[in-house]
């Protein structure tokens, strides 16, 4: 691993902030009246760099053989689409039904009369999914445009109405008098697509297992202190509690019972387990109100909680099989820390890491860049970035902190804690160096490898 600082700046020595996606750039016409205040727009939207002669990001549209740029302000049952020319002025400002019919006849209509078309949306994916797909399939070249950024563009706008053709307006408008402040939608494959819905799908079943899991460690807290402090950080305990659902059950089945009910699943503690359920069960002699209709309820949350799991080990085992099947999967596992979990969102949000010029603009994307706070003499330093990809960013954090059994990770990490870090900076010091290494690893197409050789 190369010593690399653990500040990194971003392109033209500014620190890297919040970067988004590559963006995309093109020839600006220029400003109708009234939008001279647009030409610095940059500072009010965080826009990263302005596109010129040296801009070195990949995966740029060139907008200037555009005829139409068509705004759709996606919807569930209907869009509102507004088409604005070159010049600025309106070509289209209708409602349009979310159907394939109606939109291939509006991007038929508009490539007929104008030209290129240029389909912007402010979703990408949900029902913003088949507007995208048909724009595609129609020939039509599609971008997006975060809503973040549209909301301190519509700031410049005149006018407080929040509607949907105000909206559909200006970012259309956007796309054509800054061209630079969009996005690229890049065509996943099959494999990253299907890998995307279920680590989608598994993130929600994790969020529901924390959420029924703290439900039922807080009722055992209620009724049963101490039993809880026994039976909450094990899971092995489920089946147990989804048949026996109160102290009173617990105590009625039996030592033997429980024994052979924790068997199966912990061998090696179901006796000492045993022992201190029995022990917890005879350190409370009260009986807590409340106590019996906790025990109508914990066997339902066990049965949930176990449901929940076992669904998560069964995407696990195809997200595996997904991660396998990818060229990238045994660079991405090579790194120390990186499993399938993190290996799988890591492949979901960086790719091959094409999209990302250098890996300063790659930690800025998943927020491990610092940004700079700055104000005349008296405020002035780097903090931790609040943008970014947050769930590329739990990635790379979790995977440092598995990578910690690694040598040459732990020297780092401790070398960050011995210059007074505490724990949490040093992991996001470690996180960014390791941004540094993965982006060489997946640019070269090499293994990791904890001593690189020596350059120059």
């Amino acid at each position: 691993m190369t010593s690399r600082p653990c500040r990194m700046h971003g392109p033209g020595g500014a620190s890297s902030g919040g970067i988004d996606r590559p963006l995309i750039r093109g020839m600006t016409t220029g400003f109708s009246g009234g939008k001279e205040a647009l030409c610095n727009v940059d500072v009010a939207i965080g826009a990263a760099g302005r596109p010129g002669e040296n801009d070195r990001r990949l995966h740029v549209i060139d907008t200037s053989g555009i005829g139409v740029y068509l705004d759709l302000d996606v919807g569930k049952g209907e869009h509102h689409a507004t088409a604005v020319t070159p010049t600025g002025k309106k070509a289209f400002d209708k409602r349009l039904p979310n159907s394939e019919p109606k939109l291939r006849g509006l991007f038929a209509k508009l490539q007929a009369k104008h030209g290129t078309v240029l389909v912007v949306v402010d979703q990408p994916a949900s029902i913003g999914a088949l507007p995208i797909a048909v724009a595609r399939d129609m020939g039509c070249q599609v971008a997006y445009l975060p809503g973040l950024t549209m909301r301190r563009i519509a700031d410049l706008y005149p006018g407080e109405a929040k509607t949907d053709a105000r909206d559909a307006f200006v970012i259309a408008d956007a796309a054509r008098s800054m061209p630079h402040t969009l996005r690229s939608i890049e065509l996943d494959d099959e494999t990253i697509a299907e890998l995307e819905m279920i680590v989608g799908f598994d993130d929600d079943l994790a969020d529901e297992a924390t959420r029924i899991s703290n439900r039922l460690r807080g009722l055992l807290t209620q009724i049963r202190t101490h039993l809880e402090r026994v039976l909450g950080p094990r899971i092995p305990v489920l089946q147990l509690l989804d048949q026996f659902g109160s102290p009173a059950l617990i105590r009625k089945a039996g030592r033997r019972r429980l024994i052979s009910l924790i068997r199966p699943k912990a061998p090696r503690m179901a006796e000492r387990l045993g022992q201190d359920i029995f022990t917890a069960l005879d350190e409370q002699t009260v009986v807590v109100p409340g106590t019996d209709a906790a025990a109508l309820i914990v066997p339902s949350l066990a049965s949930s909680l176990q449901a929940v799991l076992d669904q998560r080990k069964l995407l696990a085992t195809r997200i595996e099989q997904l991660l396998e099947a990818h060229p990238l999967s045994k660079v991405l596992t090579s790194m120390p820390g990186i499993g399938v979990r993190t290996g799988a969102r890591m492949l979901i949000d960086v790719g091959d890491d094409s999209s990302f010029p250098s890996a300063a603009h790659l930690a800025a994307y998943a927020g491990l860049a610092p940004a700079t706070r700055s104000s005349g003499s008296s405020i002035r330093g780097e903090q931790p970035s609040r943008r970014g990809n947050k769930q590329l960013k739990r990635a790379f954090f979790l995977s440092a902190f598995a990578a910690l059994a690694d040598p040459v990770s732990r020297a780092y990490y401790d070398k960050k804690i011995a210059q007074g870090k505490h724990h949490t900076q040093a992991l996001l010091c470690l996180a960014r160096r390791r941004a540094d290494v993965f982006f060489a690893m997946l640019r070269d197409g090499t293994f990791y490898d904890p001593q690189p050789a020596a350059t120059g």
